[in-house]
């Protein structure tokens, strides 16, 4: 079969009166395409010019399609005619070897590399699989903003902007709109850019991110959790099952084996649970927050992904619903696994007066949140939601630091970016 293609070549090798060349084809994306050329069929001009390509040169090929299960995706193509249409010269990123802020800084050319193609082609089967997932199980995505002038997550973290004179924020959560949502249409969930204002520089934090959210109303804490379970599984089973996600997934440092271990439901343990756990560790306190290495022991001692439940209120956001037999408690839960908090997700406070007393606490003004507290004040029901960074769930998938799950990353660590 004659075939034409356009495309970027990525390296070359002679071997006798044969040129390999590996390009990068649109439509083979995620694996290089093998074309070679003989002299006897180019012409020796022809031949000659053609050895003269560099790295990132553009050409259109015209050749034969032959089935070779030594190159990569089973097929080459035999040379008849080229035509080159962009000479590359001084590529930057010709070397085989760069580092990781090199990588960031030429962000806008490190795309191309072969890792990166998989890593978005994933990326995009995993976004594509949550979208199914909460289709199936009767949820309705929706579309809220990103500009907000309501914190959701404590003001510690806000990026601040001038909003035509006044004070707005970058969303660091669509919860808030998730929760108007649920009065309209029950169950929903969105896929919107979320910012945090975090200094970290460990490898899962970043300050832009894509978050995944759900809000669900007349559901409980325990159910959300089942939720959680479906929509992950869901997910994970199809890539598991999906021959070209298995080798993205095995190609970019993904365990197939630990993948395929996860099953559902996952193990429960309480924030005091946890606590004696790392008692017997290290001289953790109750009533503190988890941090990476305590989240790292309690994997360690449990050995596989777990919620842990019923944290201290004060450390929990203003919206977490307290229990109702002890509220010091309240009914949040954070999904671990090995790299870490994968989900944070539980009940939402449907009082009142108890909201407006925890927005005061935080030290927000309960006139900023006069819409949210509308949503009480008018039909308020019993509901819960969870969110996930979609990036921490492809570094999950791939154990690949978190920078190189997202086209351009944004972070502490990267203070200039493009």
């Amino acid at each position: 079969m004659i075939e034409t293609y356009y495309g970027w070549v990525q390296k070359k090798r002679k071997h006798g009166k044969l040129l390999f060349l590996d390009m990068r084809i649109p439509e083979f994306a995620g694996n290089n395409f093998q074309v070679v050329a003989s002299e006897s069929t180019l012409g020796k001009e022809k031949f000659e010019s053609l050895k003269k390509v560099t790295q990132e040169s553009v050409l259109k090929i015209n050749g034969e399609i032959v089935e070779n299960p030594r190159a990569p995706g089973g097929k080459e193509m035999h040379l008849l005619e080229y035509e080159i249409l962009n000479l590359c010269k001084n590529y930057p990123l010709a070397k085989k070897e760069h580092s990781p802020e090199t990588l960031v800084k030429l962000r806008h050319l490190a795309l191309r590399g072969l890792t990166y193609q998989r890593m978005f082609l994933l990326r995009e089967k995993v976004v594509s699989l949550f979208r199914e997932a909460f289709r199936e199980f009767g949820w309705h995505e929706v579309f809220p903003p990103i500009l907000t002038q309501s914190a959701c997550e404590g003001g510690a973290t806000l990026f601040y902007l001038n909003y035509f004179g006044k004070k707005a924020y970058l969303s660091q959560s669509a919860q808030l709109y998730l929760e108007a949502f649920i009065f309209s249409l029950g169950k929903v969930w969105s896929l919107t850019p979320s910012f945090r204002a975090e200094k970290s520089r460990s490898p899962k934090h970043l300050a832009e991110f894509w978050h995944l959210e759900a809000e669900g109303a007349f559901i409980d804490f325990d159910q959300i959790l089942e939720t959680q379970e479906k929509v992950i599984d869901y997910v994970l089973s199809n890539l598991l099952t999906d021959e070209k996600a298995r080798f993205m997934i095995e190609s970019l440092g993904g365990n197939l084996e630990y993948l395929n271990s996860i099953k559902i439901p996952f193990e429960r343990i309480t924030y005091d649970e946890a606590v004696k756990i790392l008692s017997k560790k290290t001289n953790f306190q109750w009533g503190e927050d988890f941090g990476r290495d305590e989240e790292r022991m309690l994997f360690e001692s449990i050995g596989k992904p777990f919620f842990v439940t019923h944290y201290p209120t004060e450390i929990k956001a203003f919206y977490v619903k307290q229990c109702i037999d002890n509220p010091s408690l309240c009914y949040s839960a954070d999904l671990i696994v090995d790299i870490g908090e994968l989900t944070t997700g539980g009940q939402r406070e449907d009082d009142i007066a108890k909201l407006v007393h925890r927005i005061k606490k935080e030290g927000f003004d309960p006139k900023d949140y006069e819409w949210y507290l509308d949503l009480r004040k008018y039909g308020s029901v019993p509901h819960s939601g969870f969110g996930l960074g979609i990036e921490r769930f492809l570094m999950w998938l791939t154990n690949r630091h978190i920078r190189d799950t997202i086209p351009f990353p944004r972070s502490a660590r990267y203070s200039e970016f493009i």
